[in-house]
């Protein structure tokens, strides 16, 4: 059931990051929404424990993992848009 309420955070975060930080780059459908939420929440916590905010073993919340995914989504952007300026 863990797995489950991971992809639902996951997703819900993702749209959230999106609603947020709005583009034309950025990742289209639910996978990839998913997917941001939850790599957005693992970068929370790594920064979060890199500075310590959060101890070794602690997860991000659920804000953290939404701050997590505006970053991805902002270096995503970068990313995507030097690759079209270079073409």
């Amino acid at each position: 059931m863990g797995i489950l309420w991971t992809i639902i955070i996951g997703f819900v975060v993702g749209l959230i990051a999106k609603f947020i930080m709005p583009g034309s780059n950025e990742p289209k459908g639910f996978i990839l929404t998913t997917i941001l939420g939850i790599v957005g929440a693992f970068i929370a916590t790594f920064l979060g424990q890199s500075v310590g905010w959060y101890q070794a073993g602690e997860s991000a919340g659920f804000i953290g993992a939404i701050v997590g995914a505006v970053i991805l989504l902002f270096l995503y952007g970068l990313v995507l848009g030097r690759q079209g300026r270079t073409s």
